[in-house]
């Protein structure tokens, strides 16, 4: 008996978990999505996973240039989130307009999240219709408090975006 994948989705609803912008830079190309599948493996040496649809644009932008960025987004960035979850195109320059900066790899971070990981790709998981990419991470940038006065992350749950209150 194999699952119903709506079972499976209205289940997933019930996880919480914060929202990211996964973003790699191949060749002069950049190109972003909202990423929910994305955890911390290990701390020695520092690693991360994220999940990625095999077909989308930042998988194959990801796999050619073999490092990646994670903006941590903020309560504040929703509409970026929005942004990067295909509201957009494929082709359609998701980055165009937004500030952004590097760290080490040359992916780009979008301005105004909470934290920054710069990761370079360790290895490569094929699984279902996605891909875990496991990376290293050789940079980090955090704001401190007083940068961000107060604000939270943004988190997502039973689809919708959430505000963390204290």
């Amino acid at each position: 008996m194999t699952l119903d994948a709506e079972q499976f989705r209205a289940a997933m609803r019930a996880w919480t978990s914060g929202v990211t912008v996964v973003t790699a830079a191949f060749e002069g190309e950049q190109h972003g999505m909202t990423v929910s599948s994305f955890t911390s493996i290990s701390l020695d040496p520092p690693m991360i996973v994220i999940s990625l649809h095999t077909e989308s644009h930042t998988h194959a932008l990801v796999s050619r240039a073999g490092a990646f960025a994670v903006t941590i987004l903020s309560s504040n960035q929703q509409a970026i989130s929005e942004r990067f979850a295909g509201r957009l195109s494929e082709t359609e320059s998701r980055l165009e307009g937004l500030e952004t900066e590097t760290l080490v790899s040359g992916a780009p971070f979008l301005k105004g999240g909470l934290a920054y990981l710069d990761c370079r790709v360790t290895q490569i998981i094929p699984s279902g219709m996605n891909t875990l990419f496991i990376a290293e991470v050789i940079a980090t940038r955090v704001r401190t408090a007083r940068s961000y006065d107060h604000t939270r992350a943004l988190v997502y749950h039973d689809r919708k975006y959430h505000k963390l209150q204290d």
